[in-house]
């Protein structure tokens, strides 16, 4: 998720304490501004920037001819997991993983190195070679 750039150095942790909307399953709570006793943890993944906007203001005949532009500083974070469904929904991730791992992998076949192909011969290339 990209939002404005945040003060966090990435791979840092931060913490939103004013959440404004919380869906889970069938309930669904709306703050009037925020919901009480409910705080969202991210982590800082990067700092891109945005695209490139530029804004031209132009008048014909008049001599008026305004180029400007920007590029505005994000901050990409993922949410950190909460709630009681988001906890077993990990649980049974970590499972599949669990199973995966206990998996035996298939041996990759080595690959050999391909023989070059021969060249054919056309009445061009053997009169030059003449």
């Amino acid at each position: 998720m990209l939002v404005d750039r945040l003060a966090a150095e990435p791979g840092s942790e931060v913490k939103f304490s004013r959440v404004l909307l919380f869906a889970d399953g069938d309930e669904t709570k709306i703050g009037t501004p925020g919901i009480d006793g409910l705080e969202i943890s991210a982590k800082v993944i990067s700092h891109p920037r945005g695209p490139r906007i530029e804004v031209l203001r132009y008048k014909s005949k008049k001599r008026v001819r305004v180029h400007r532009g920007g590029r505005a500083d994000l901050t990409a974070i993922e949410i950190l997991p909460f709630g009681g469904k988001k906890k077993a929904v990990k649980a049974e991730a970590d499972e599949h993983e669990e199973e995966a791992a206990a998996k035996p992998k298939r041996a990759s076949a080595a690959r050999k190195p391909r023989a070059a192909k021969p060249v054919k011969k056309t009445e061009a290339t053997e009169a030059t070679e003449e």
